[in-house]
This record gives structure tokens, C-alpha cells and sequence, in this order.
């Protein structure tokens, strides 16, 4: 093992144990047998060595994500995935508090892998019809919840926790940005304009007609980009 592996998987070790989410990085090298310059000409700091902690811990979690083969029902895999995020912020609370801090100067590249998945996740809920937002918003939307929620979970007794608080919030949260199922009632909530723009972007990068010249296309998906988000609620 070299040395960059040896630092990450010894801070990935101390900082699961950690009473208080912390590693000192004299505590790292002692435990993967280096010194501390050793450390910092690697990594720089402590923030970007805390940085890549993060993603060395949420690797595995993102690799399991990607290797997943999608359903035939993109709404399902959006509620698993919302349940596996959960779940990986209880099994990893140092990791996953330190991935969504404030604190780090060098923010974490698994904040920004995760919401690339879970934005492929949406675009495949547009193109069944299904998302009422544009995908980038609802991302944001989903994003937000499901990190708030985990993190509000983190932050009681593990005791006090509640195991059915993320699926009342993720059963609150995604009706909100998804439209009816098929066979739904529709003469109370028929319908929008936003939603059909959004539906038929996704499609469109699904699926790029060839008889679009590259400055239609463009001007066609601006048109249904300003639908979908200007008249959206």
C-alpha cells in the first residue's frame, strides 16, 4: 500500500471511532506509519486531507449507486435512493457530518457526485413523465431535504431517533415535485404547462432529434427551460 492509501484508510479508521469527529493528523501518521510532512505534502492541509477522507469513506456508497441497475420505475429508485442516503448517514455519522460542514475550505468531491447521480436519477423521472420541476431544482429540493433530515437524525441520542422520521419527511417531500401517478384523478390537478416543458426537455436529451440543427435545438431547449421554470410555482 502506498502512502496516500495508508494516510486515507488510517484517517477513514480514526475518524468512524472518533468520539468527536475529529483526527489530528499526528494521530494519522502514527497510525499509518508516517510523519507529518509525509501528510501535508499529499494533501496540502488538514481540510483537504479531511476533504479526501470524505470521499475515500463515501467511494464505496457511490460505486454500489452507479453499479446499480435502474428499475423500470425511476419514482422507485428515488425512493430507495432516498432511503439508502439516510441509512449511509447512520451507519457513517463522522463521515457524513464532516462531508456536509460548513467547515472545510476544499469541499468534498462526494457532495458534488452525489447530487450528479441523483440528478441522473430525476432526469429519468422527467422522461417518464413524472417530475413537475425542472431536474436541477428538483436536485436541489431532494438534496436539501434528505440531507436535512439525516443531519437532524445525526444530531439526537441514537436512541431518541425516530426510524420512520426520513420516510414521513421523503413521503412529504416528493409529491411536492412529482406529478400525479398514471391513473391519478386529474380534474382537480391537471396537468401544467411547467410540467409538460419538463417532460419534453428530458426527452429531447434523451433522445436528440437529428433534424435540429445545433442553434434550434439550443433555442428549443431555452424556450422549454423558461416554461418549465418560469411558470412552476
Amino acid at each position: 500500500m502506498d502512502n496516500r492509501s495508508a494516510i486515507l484508510a488510517a484517517a477513514t479508521e480514526l475518524l468512524e471511532t472518533s468520539p468527536n469527529g475529529d483526527i489530528s493528523t499526528r494521530g494519522v501518521g502514527e497510525k499509518a506509519g508516517v510523519q507529518q510532512p509525509v501528510i501535508y505534502r499529499l494533501f496540502g492541509d488538514k481540510d483537504s486531507l479531511l476533504a479526501a477522507v470524505v470521499d475515500h469513506g463515501f467511494a464505496e456508497y457511490l460505486e454500489a449507486k452507479r453499479a446499480a441497475v435502474p428499475t423500470a420505475d425511476p419514482v422507485a429508485d428515488l425512493r430507495r435512493g432516498w432511503d439508502g442516503h439516510t441509512r449511509f448517514a447512520l451507519d457513517h455519522p463522522n463521515v457524513y457530518r464532516l462531508m456536509y460542514t460548513p467547515r472545510l475550505t476544499t469541499p468534498p468531491q462526494a457532495v458534488r457526485d452525489a447530487r450528479e447521480l441523483l440528478r441522473g436519477v430525476l432526469e429519468r423521472v422527467a422522461q417518464a413523465g413524472r417530475l413537475a420541476v425542472q431536474p436541477d431544482r428538483a436536485a436541489d429540493i431532494v438534496m436539501a431535504a434528505n440531507t436535512g433530515v439525516a443531519l437532524a437524525l445525526l444530531n439526537r441520542p441514537e436512541a431518541d431517533r425516530d426510524p420512520e422520521l426520513s420516510v414521513r419527511v421523503r413521503d412529504i417531500v416528493l409529491p411536492g415535485i412529482l406529478t400525479p401517478e398514471p391513473g391519478a384523478d386529474l380534474t382537480t390537478t391537471p396537468p401544467t404547462v411547467a410540467q409538460a416543458a419538463t417532460t419534453l426537455g428530458a426527452l429531447l436529451r434523451s433522445d436528440r432529434p437529428e433534424s435540429f440543427s445545433p442553434a434550434e435545438f439550443a433555442l428549443l431547449t431555452e424556450w422549454l427551460t423558461h416554461l418549465a421554470t418560469r411558470t412552476n410555482p
